[in-house]
């Protein structure tokens, strides 16, 4: 554990790992999320739990890699669009399936959904089947972690170093810092679209380097809740730099089931979005327009 007992953000994941069956961290990469994931699974594992992970940064790669997959290759550092939708569609399933193979109350399942550009989106949308009972039970949480102006550049400088010198492999898979600038460049033109712009107390935007809008708290957690307004939310403020220098979120030292995409099911759900997407038009516009929920 990196956290300190006494710390507000140790009582809060404690609490999520006492009573929560499903507990999805929801945000921007560079939010601190994969930091979060690995001391909830400590945590939880502590109290007697048996920890299952499903992480868009681990399953997406298996989607790229498989022969299907390997015709949407990234494109400077960014996933194709068949590729978000049909591991979108695979982890709303692979939802239903877990809860139906660990019914015992001992199992948690701790999901990562950055969500922005269309990455996990389908989790977060309600609809008509048979997962959506379990993406709305009252112990599935969706947390928001929000950081601070300081701890966000902090976040990004480390990101930056992690890139060039990462400390697990699974670090090469993370969104590179131009990825991180570009995807709250989005976030920010979401913002705009649903009248959700302002200013946090903790300072006026200054600007980005690029000469965007400069990351903003506020309109973080705007956008977030707007997206997920149809789940069970709880926002965790991160305003302290904890000594992460030397610590990867990836090294666990407590046992986990990592939840992945069999071949079968890459090949079945990237030739459906193929098949529903003829138009690419059509699918680039879906992407696009991640933040609107159909309900």
């Amino acid at each position: 554990m990196i956290l300190s007992t006494a710390s507000p953000l140790y009582a809060a994941l404690l609490d999520l790992a006492r009573r929560s069956r499903l507990v999805f961290l929801a945000g921007l990469p560079g939010a601190g999320k994969s930091f979060l994931i690995h001391q909830l699974a400590h945590l939880a594992h502590a109290g007697g739990r048996t920890i299952h992970l499903l992480q868009w940064d681990v399953a997406r790669p298996v989607f790229e890699a498989s022969e299907p997959g390997r015709k949407y290759p990234q494109a400077d550092g960014v996933t194709h669009g068949v590729i978000r939708i049909a591991a979108g569609r695979w982890a709303r399933d692979a939802v239903g399936r877990w809860h139906a193979q660990h019914p015992d109350a001992g199992h948690l399942l701790i999901g990562e959904t950055p969500l922005v550009g269309h990455r996990l989106i389908e989790i977060a949308r309600p609809a008509a089947d048979a997962v959506e009972p379990i993406l709305t039970l009252d112990s599935t949480y969706f947390v928001i972690p929000v950081p601070s102006r300081e701890v966000r550049r902090y976040l990004e400088r480390q990101r930056e170093q992690r890139s060039h010198q990462p400390l697990h492999d699974r670090e090469k898979e993370d969104a590179g810092p131009q990825v991180l600038r570009a995807l709250w460049q989005q976030l920010s033109a979401a913002a705009r679209e649903l009248g959700l712009t302002g200013t946090s107390p903790d300072g006026a935007p200054d600007g980005a380097p690029d000469g965007g809008p400069d990351y903003d708290p506020l309109v973080y957690q705007r956008v977030y809740r707007h997206v997920l307004r149809h789940r069970r939310t709880q926002v965790l403020p991160l305003d302290e730099i904890l000594p992460t220098t030397a610590f990867s979120a990836y090294d666990f030292t407590v046992p986990y089931r990592d939840v992945l995409p069999s071949e079968d099911e890459v090949r079945r759900h990237i030739e459906a979005v193929e098949a529903a997407y003829r138009d690419r038009a059509l699918l680039q516009r879906e992407i696009e327009q991640w933040y609107l929920n159909p309900v």
